[in-house]
């Protein structure tokens, strides 16, 4: 019974709320835009409730954030977003596998439902920076070969993309923001595939609650790491140097 009702108040009302309003959108956006792409509604569905668990910094979120993941990339190959498919079946998805590992390894006291926030350290940070650079580099020149539609954006969401998957598989805060930016872009990105055929803007408004949640996701983490640390007002990620 004490089980049972810790897990009852694992969500805050808050947390339940933001979650319920995200479905509500994505799933009247594709009550009057698509109601064909059921592939599209089911990965929007998984992929919100997985931002939910992120920022709990429950390991769960990375088991869905996989099967998001290759929906996605699905979805993507039909607008001949090649960039996006590229990214999140050769890279999102093989990282969430990789940042789930590091999340069961590293659990906050014991506590396989929250992980433990880590603080990159500035060395990591350029390093990090460099690798995004070359990543950058290296899709762009593949992108263009494809023939991807709408190349700058396909190429600045994989940057972010590439941002988003390492410092998830760290263990940063930033991961939320990172994923935030993405979405912006990805906003744009479908926002131009809708002009073409209009069933694509349910995709477009499923990234416009995952920017909500992923700001939240931020905001939770940046909580977590101060409750963990016992810093109270403490500023966040002070040790980075």
């Amino acid at each position: 019974m004490e089980k049972r009702n810790s897990l009852r108040h694992y969500f805050s009302r808050g947390e339940i709320f933001l979650w319920s309003i995200s479905m509500a959108f994505i799933i009247s956006s594709f009550v009057l835009f698509d109601r064909a792409g059921y592939l599209k509604l089911i990965a929007s569905v998984i992929g919100v409730t997985s931002l939910l668990l992120n920022a709990k910094g429950n390991p769960i979120g990375q088991v869905l954030m996989i099967i998001f993941s290759i929906l996605y990339g699905v979805t993507a190959f039909t607008f001949a977003y090649y960039g996006e498919m590229l990214t999140y079946l050769g890279m999102t998805a093989p990282m969430a596998v990789v940042a789930l590992i590091s999340w069961l390894r590293n659990p906050f006291h014991g506590n396989r439902m929250e992980v433990k926030v880590n603080c990159l350290k500035q060395k990591e940070v350029i390093v990090m920076f460099a690798l995004t650079a070359g990543v950058t580099t290296v899709f762009y020149r593949i992108l263009d070969v494809l023939g991807t539609a709408n190349l700058i954006f396909s190429t600045l969401s994989v940057t972010t993309s590439f941002l988003a998957v390492y410092l998830t598989f760290r263990r940063s805060a930033y991961f939320a923001l990172a994923y935030a930016v993405n979405d912006t872009i990805l906003i744009v990105l479908w926002t131009m595939a809708s002009l073409s055929e209009l069933s694509y803007l349910s995709v477009m408004i499923c990234f416009a609650a995952f920017f909500i949640n992923d700001i939240y996701g931020y905001i939770s983490w940046k909580k977590m790491w101060l409750r963990q640390q016992g810093a109270g007002r403490e500023a966040f990620c002070p040790d980075r140097n």
